[in-house]
């Protein structure tokens, strides 16, 4: 690889592990970038370790994974572009809002402070965790049942079994609790600088048949930058689920992220 090549930064979000953005890896890779795909503080560094020790990653919240991705995207030799889903594409947010990066694209973000939809159905999805305060300090694990609604309803339930299997593991209740409470707390952890007029383009990015992050959400989180005059796009995707990523159209998401990168004269 070039040392002239652009960094690519891959934020995986709650219940995957990191080594699900391989596939992404190699094609950014193969499309000429510099990516890597850092897992969040504490996580091991593969799915059955990740499962057999859920302690490595209990009670990390908002700002200490985005306190590790920052320390992250600073040890490397120039800014690069980050990409986050779901809980990454928050963080990507933060980071973006904060002055880091050169790009943002953000997949199905969970909702920042200001944003006020809160469908059923993304209550239903953050009830594995949301549904027992003690979890606030806990990793939980999705059953197959709860991966099939919040991130596999768009595809197959086998796909959906088989993705489960492969990459699914504990993950910190605490994002969810201050997600949810953002709107209530002065200076929530899910608070973004939206309104940050020198940070680089923004896309967002948004499965129609989400339903751990819907699509009202993400127009909404929109409508939080109509203050900044730097560049932010949506982009929604028909027929795609929370999964979006890690499926069999993943590629699909993956060339549209490269044509925007493109477009950015990135």
């Amino acid at each position: 690889m070039p040392q002239s090549a652009t960094p690519v930064v891959f934020i995986h979000g709650l219940w995957l592990h990191a080594t699900s953005w391989g596939p992404w890896v190699e094609h950014f890779r193969a499309a000429g970038y510099a990516p890597i795909a850092p897992g969040w503080p504490g996580e091991p560094d593969t799915v059955t370790a990740a499962r057999e020790h859920p302690e490595a990653v209990a009670n990390i919240g908002i700002d200490d994974a985005t306190a590790h991705f920052a320390e992250t995207i600073d040890a490397l030799p120039a800014a690069p572009i980050i990409v986050g889903h779901s809980f990454g594409g928050l963080i990507t947010e933060k980071l973006l809002g904060e002055g880091r990066g050169v790009a943002g694209v953000a997949i199905d973000p969970a909702q920042i402070k200001g944003v006020l939809p809160l469908p059923l159905a993304q209550l239903r999805a953050g009830l594995p965790a949301l549904g027992n305060p003690a979890n606030l300090h806990k990793a939980v694990s999705l059953t197959s049942k709860e991966f099939r609604f919040g991130f596999g309803n768009a595809v197959s339930e086998q796909e959906s079994d088989e993705l489960f299997e492969r990459w699914t593991i504990p993950s910190p209740a605490r994002p969810l609790f201050q997600a949810a409470a953002a709107n209530f707390v002065l200076h929530s952890q899910a608070k973004v600088n939206t309104g940050n007029a020198d940070r680089g383009p923004l896309l967002l990015i948004s499965g129609l048949e989400d339903h751990t992050v819907p699509d009202v959400v993400t127009r909404s989180t929109l409508k939080q930058y109509r203050d900044s005059t730097a560049v932010t796009e949506l982009r929604q995707f028909e027929n795609r689920g929370h999964s979006l990523t890690v499926d069999s159209g993943w590629k699909d998401v993956a060339d549209a992220v490269l044509a925007w990168l493109a477009d950015q004269g990135l």
